[in-house]
C-alpha cells in the first residue's frame, strides 16, 4: 500500500450536515501543504443518517478519501483508534467532523513539526457556541485531572492534534479498552507542542457529548490514569473510623457519668453517612474491577464492517479489526 505525507483523520457520528463542508475545508488545506500527498479518513461510527452514504459517494468521487464504516456505535474514541489504524500518513492530523476545531491551523502545527515535535496539539484559549455550564465542567474537569493523574496532561485540549508516525505506532500498540486518547498520548511523552486557538462553534448539527457521556468520559479519563480515587475512598474510610471511635469514647464517658445518651435522629444520620461512604467506596472498587474484567475479555476494540477507498481497493483486506 502507498504511503502518504498527511493523514487526516475524522471520526464521525450523525455528522450529514456537515461532510461535504468538511471535505472541501479539509481538502484545500491539505493541498496547499502537501498538493495530493495525503488521504482523508472518514470513520462512520454507526451513524443512524446519511452519513454513511455521504461518506462512500465521497471516497468514489475523490481519490484522497477514505471511507470506514465500523459495525456499529462504538464510541468517539474507538471511532478515533479504528482511523488511526487503518491509516497510512508520516503524520497523522485528527480533526471533529463538527468543524469547532479549524482544519486551517494544519500548516501552523505542520510548521512547528518541522522543529522537531512529534506532537502538535490545539490548546482552546476561547469557546464559541458553548453553554456556561459546559465551560465551568470543562474547566474544572481538567484541573481536578491534572491534581489526580501522575503525567501531565495539558488543560483545554481536546483531540485536535498533529502526530508524527512514531507516536502513532506507539499509541496503536496499546491495548486498552477505554481510551482516553488526549491523556494516552500525553503518557507517551516525546516531544509535544501547544498550539493556541480559539475554538469556533459547530458548523451544523447538535453536540455528541449530552452530560451523560461527558461523566462517563471523565470516569474513564480518571480511572484510566489515576488510582486516587481508590486512595480517596481509604482516606474516608480512615476519617469515618476516628469519628466512631471518638464516639465510642464520649457514649462510654457519658454511661460511667449516668447521662442518658440523647439523640436518636443523630445516631440515624451517623448510619445513614456510614452506609453512604460504605456504598461509595464499593462503587469505587466496582469500577476498576469492572476495567479488569473488561480488559480480560480480550475482545476486539472495534469491528470495522467495510472499507470505501478507490484509489487503494487492497485497503479492503485489512484486517477488520484490533485486539485489545
Amino acid at each position: 500500500m502507498d504511503k502518504f505525507s498527511l493523514s487526516v483523520v475524522v471520526p464521525c457520528y450523525n455528522e450529514e450536515e456537515g461532510l461535504h463542508e468538511l471535505h472541501r475545508r479539509v481538502s484545500s488545506v491539505c493541498h496547499d501543504c502537501v498538493g495530493d500527498n495525503y488521504e482523508l479518513v472518514l470513520v462512520n461510527d454507526g451513524s443512524s443518517d446519511a452519513s454513511w452514504t455521504i461518506m462512500c459517494d465521497l471516497a468514489n468521487q475523490d481519490q484522497q478519501v477514505v471511507a470506514v464504516n465500523l459495525s456499529r456505535n462504538h464510541g468517539h474514541q474507538l471511532a478515533l483508534s479504528a482511523g488511526l489504524q487503518v491509516c497510512r500518513g508520516e503524520r497523522v492530523f485528527v480533526l471533529d467532523a463538527d468543524l469547532q476545531d479549524p482544519p486551517e491551523l494544519l500548516a501552523k502545527m505542520m510548521a512547528l513539526m518541522d522543529e522537531g515535535c512529534d506532537v502538535v496539539y490545539g490548546q482552546r484559549i476561547k469557546r464559541e457556541g458553548e453553554t456556561a455550564f459546559k465551560k465551568l465542567t470543562a474547566f474544572a474537569f481538567y484541573r481536578l485531572l491534572n491534581r489526580m493523574v501522575d503525567i501531565n496532561i495539558p488543560s483545554d485540549t481536546g483531540d485536535f492534534r498533529l502526530m508524527s508516525r512514531r507516536a502513532v505506532d506507539i499509541l496503536n500498540s496499546m491495548p486498552e479498552h477505554h481510551r482516553f486518547i488526549r491523556g494516552m498520548v500525553s503518557w507517551i511523552g516525546l516531544r509535544q507542542q501547544a498550539l493556541p486557538y480559539e475554538r469556533a462553534a459547530r458548523f451544523a448539527g447538535e453536540t455528541k457529548y449530552p452530560l451523560s457521556k461527558m461523566i462517563r468520559f471523565a470516569v474513564d479519563a480518571i480511572t484510566g490514569f489515576s488510582v486516587h480515587p481508590l486512595r480517596v475512598a481509604s482516606v474516608l474510610g480512615i476519617w469515618f473510623g476516628v469519628a466512631a471511635l471518638m464516639m465510642l469514647v464520649y457514649v462510654v464517658a457519658q454511661y460511667f457519668l449516668g447521662n442518658t445518651v440523647q439523640g436518636w435522629t443523630s445516631l440515624a444520620v451517623i448510619i445513614l453517612a456510614l452506609g453512604s461512604v460504605q456504598l461509595f467506596v464499593a462503587g469505587v472498587m466496582g469500577e476498576y474491577l469492572g476495567r479488569l474484567y473488561m480488559e480480560s475479555k480480550g475482545r476486539p476494540l472495534f469491528i470495522i464492517q467495510e472499507i470505501v477507498c478507490a484509489s487503494e481497493p487492497e485497503l479492503k483486506h485489512l484486517p477488520l479489526h484490533q485486539k485489545g
